[in-house]
């Protein structure tokens, strides 16, 4: 079973944390199983930025992003090519190291 890495964040996740991750599932469904906060104002439905994160490892074992969610990340606030949309980024079979970005672009921070 893959493990996914997140990298310590100020106030999301100060420690980071490791969990395993069943294949199939998205980034953003195994954090907030794991109890990690991603913001998620779209409700998961690849509509908003808020739970934009940087695959630091791991990268090239997701299916590429489509056309919807590349439009989205353009908006991102620190994109990077590892960029990916947790709500979107699907857990293959290899590990994953997760950073969250410091900032995200939230016009109504919502509480989940």
């Amino acid at each position: 079973m893959p493990k996914i890495t997140i990298l310590p964040h100020e106030s999301i996740c100060p420690e980071g944390a490791e969990f395993d991750a069943e294949p199939g599932v998205s980034v953003l469904n195994a954090a907030l199983r794991q109890k990690v906060r991603i913001e998620h104002a779209c409700e998961k439905s690849c509509a908003c930025t808020t739970c934009h994160v940087i695959l630091r490892e791991g990268f090239d074992s997701l299916e590429e992003p489509d056309e919807n969610e590349e439009d989205y990340l353009d908006k991102a606030w620190g994109l990077e090519p590892e960029s990916r949309l947790s709500c979107q980024a699907i857990v293959a079979d290899e590990d994953l190291v997760v950073e969250i970005p410091k900032y995200t672009i939230n016009m109504v921070s919502e509480n989940h």
